[in-house]
């Protein structure tokens, strides 16, 4: 399989495991109805305001494998230097952190190595978050098409790519390369986590139930007799009965119909005879005559309840602009709504975890929100925005969503619905690697679940014990923590200990149990914080 180098690439290939786990931490809760309030509102839908690299990070213990589709509009690095945040690899923050990461070595690269270095990390983590039958949909022009096409066969396989959705965004009057073409498609990658489970949706068909008849004969220059001969047999239709038959003709004067046109050339029926007869006794076919004046056999035709779709789409990027006019909310670059809409309803169910961690106006909450208001759907979005408008202009952009927007005949109704706003806090080791006991003991445990089961910790495992954080596949874990002393596994408290299995592993700052005796109970010690793993 081709693979892609550049400058940089060993230093950030790995580099998602040395990206400080972080805890979330609630700002507030909004509801459509009560407005902001503090506590959190357990709707499933959130923003979070940081890097998103460190965020995907932090979503990990809650949502590893468990994302089931996953939106994102990454910077389309265009080289301008007028850039807005969503083409710009020299921000500030971008370029801080090329050069902790890749060294002196980012003061040479180019834009590309750039783009290249600050997207890797953030693909691998979203790998891991999507879901076994999820799809990942990645926005991107001729910038960096080729390049994401490579890195993201690299991640995820080249088995798992489904198709490049073009999106006509602009006409002839959008941006003129090379003095001539106008610059008018954008692109949606698509891919899967795994291309056994995933899979594209089909699309509902406003024209369901809807009847047509069209022509059984095979038409055009591939389609002649030669070519399926089993399909070239005549139907009869007797004129005064009006009778259409096969086989036999019910009347010495019915006409027989083949699969041919008014000049003679012949040609096949869609079915085989086996297959009309069943489709003639249904009422499934009706005479009819060509402009030429011969007869021709016309099938029905049920419009289906869903349709597939092809991969281009013509919507113009300006929608996304007058759509945040009538938000009153100002932003540059927003997709149209009815774009990301389309993209969802290909890739993702009426239940689904939607992601985008590129967020910037908050376009992807505003489909899903749109999505559930019309087919009473219970989607469920995380958005993560690392920009300082993200309260003033992503969170505020849902929030209007949820309530209602504009005035007069231009009021648009609100979808309902309630979300959580949160910041990204403390690490949860230090810069020593010793456990940070600012982000609270519980946060700990959580992690330390998390990082020995790759599930979310249960709640209520304390009324057992104080150190017990639960038990998975026969494994019992107990985590021996006290901020303010030292603690030991020794015969007492092992005995305080209510809950044993195989094998059952304890966490503590010291063990003074006999390894034999260990080895004999199935007890596995782990040493605080040393052995606590880093994802």
């Amino acid at each position: 399989m081709p693979t892609l180098h550049w400058i940089g690439k060993d230093k950030v290939i790995n580099h998602h495991r040395d990206v400080p786990y972080k805890v979330l931490e609630h700002q507030y809760g909004f509801t459509a109805d009560m407005g902001n309030g503090k506590q959190p509102t357990g709707s499933g839908n959130m923003v979070i305001h940081g890097d998103n690299l460190e965020a995907l990070k932090s979503l990990l213990p809650q949502y590893e494998g468990k994302v089931n589709c996953i939106y994102i509009d990454p910077p389309y690095n265009t080289g301008n230097e007028g850039w807005v945040y969503n083409d710009n690899v020299n921000a500030p923050r971008i370029k801080k952190w090329l050069g902790e990461v890749v060294g002196k070595e980012g003061e040479d690269l180019s834009r590309h190595d750039k783009w290249l270095c600050m997207m890797y990390p953030r693909l691998v983590l979203l790998q891991k978050l999507l879901s076994d039958d999820g799809l990942l949909l990645v926005s991107i022009d001729d910038n960096e098409a080729a390049s994401s096409r490579l890195v993201l066969d690299e991640i995820f396989g080249s088995s798992s790519y489904f198709n490049t959705i073009h999106w006509k965004a602009r006409g002839t009057g959008g941006q003129v390369k090379d003095g001539a073409i106008a610059s008018q498609f954008q692109y949606v990658l698509i891919y899967a986590k795994d291309k056994r489970s995933g899979k594209l949706r089909k699309l509902s068909n406003d024209n369901a139930g809807e009847i047509k008849w069209r022509d059984f004969r095979k038409a055009g220059g591939q389609w002649q007799r030669r070519f399926r001969p089993k399909q070239f047999y005549p139907f009869y239709y007797d004129e005064l009965s009006n009778r259409l038959t096969l086989d036999t003709p019910p009347s010495e004067g019915a006409v027989e119909v083949y699969p041919q046109d008014a000049s003679g050339v012949e040609g096949f029926w869609e079915n085989g005879i086996e297959t009309a007869r069943e489709r003639l006794s249904n009422g499934e076919f009706r005479i009819g005559k060509s402009r030429s004046g011969t007869y021709k056999i016309q099938q029905l035709e049920v419009a289906q309840d869903t349709v597939n779709v092809g991969n281009y789409v013509d919507i113009p990027s300006t929608q996304g602009i007058s759509e945040m006019k009538a938000l009153d909310v100002e932003f540059d670059t927003p997709k149209p709504v009815k774009l990301i809409e389309h993209l969802l309803q290909l890739s993702s169910d009426k239940d689904s975890i939607v992601l985008d961690s590129f967020a910037g106006s908050g376009t992807t909450a505003h489909a899903v929100q749109n999505l559930n208001k019309q087919d009473g759907g219970d989607r469920k979005f995380i958005l993560v925005e690392m920009m300082d408008y993200a309260d003033s202009i992503t969170a505020e952009r849902v929030k209007r969503v949820m309530k209602g927007y504009g005035k007069g005949k231009k009021a648009v109704e609100g979808t309902g619905g309630a979300f959580d706003y949160y910041t990204l806090g403390e690490p949860l080791f230090n810069e020593n690697h010793d456990l940070n006991e600012a982000v609270g003991t519980e946060r700990i445990r959580e992690y330390v679940w998390y990082t020995e089961t790759r599930s979310p910790m249960s709640p209520n495992t304390k009324d057992n014990s104080p150190y017990l954080l639960g038990t998975h596949e026969g494994m019992v874990l107990y985590f021996v923590y006290e901020p303010d002393r030292l603690t030991a596994l020794d015969h007492d408290l092992l005995s305080t200990l209510p809950v044993k299995g195989t094998p059952t592993i304890i966490y503590a700052d010291n063990c003074l149990l006999p390894k034999k005796f260990m080895e004999q109970h199935g007890i596995v010690f782990k040493k605080i914080p040393r052995d606590i793993s880093r994802f």
